[in-house]
């Protein structure tokens, strides 16, 4: 699986199934409003953890791609997706709505991408719905969603294998969100950019978690 971040929410995800088909994944494609560009090119699957501009972009993608924009379970080509209903504030969405929560099955892998997650602490429904994930995609910038420190406790829950940042300040992102130092002091990480992950199911052989630091391509 390769993975690459445009920043903000926003991943591609590049799977082979296991009758060899490659499905490419679009997560929280973003408006160009927020200052940077948004992905193109033809996708199998797009997801949107809510209605907010720098997470709903659909329309930047080409082709004919199923679109997930809720809660339930997806089996598209192979690949398995379950959304989990959560809140995108910490008083159960009063202030901000709902928030969907993806668990992506592909490759042998879990991956969760929490979108703009404001919950301070998952329930044990929504943890039980989560599960054991490979990779943890969590928002770290604070002001709209949980911050670095709340971040860390929502990684306690969830115990992943790898955690990569996301939603946090950018250059040219003109949304005012906190830079990702901020979390890597609270996680006690170094910080190590990389454009593109390529990963596969073996390469989770040390017990100890690890943290990636993803280039936005914005």
């Amino acid at each position: 699986m390769k993975i690459v971040w445009y920043g903000q929410s926003c991943f591609k995800l590049l799977v082979k199934t296991n009758n060899g088909d490659k499905i490419t994944i679009i997560i929280d494609p973003f408006s160009k409003d927020i200052g940077l560009t948004p992905p193109r090119g033809n996708v199998d699957i797009v997801i949107a953890s809510h209605d907010h501009l720098d997470h709903n972009n659909i329309k930047s993608v080409s082709g004919e791609p199923f679109i997930i924009e809720g809660p339930g379970e997806y089996d598209i080509k192979k690949v398995f997706i379950r959304g989990v209903y959560s809140f995108h504030d910490d008083v159960k969405g009063e202030e901000k709505g709902i928030n969907t929560i993806s668990v992506i099955e592909a490759e042998d892998m879990k991956i969760c991408h929490l979108g703009d997650l404001g919950q301070k602490e998952l329930s044990d429904n929504q943890l039980e719905k989560i599960g054991e994930i490979d990779i943890l995609m969590v928002p770290v910038g604070g002001n709209f969603t949980i911050n670095g420190s709340e971040a860390v406790k929502i990684i306690n829950q969830i115990e992943p294998n790898m955690v990569i940042p996301m939603h946090y300040k950018v250059p040219k992102l003109n949304i005012k969100l906190n830079p990702v130092e901020k979390f890597l002091e609270e996680i006690g990480a170094d910080k190590q950019v990389m454009e593109e992950l390529s990963i596969q199911k073996k390469d989770f052989t040390e017990e100890e978690m690890k943290v990636v630091v993803m280039k936005s391509l914005g």
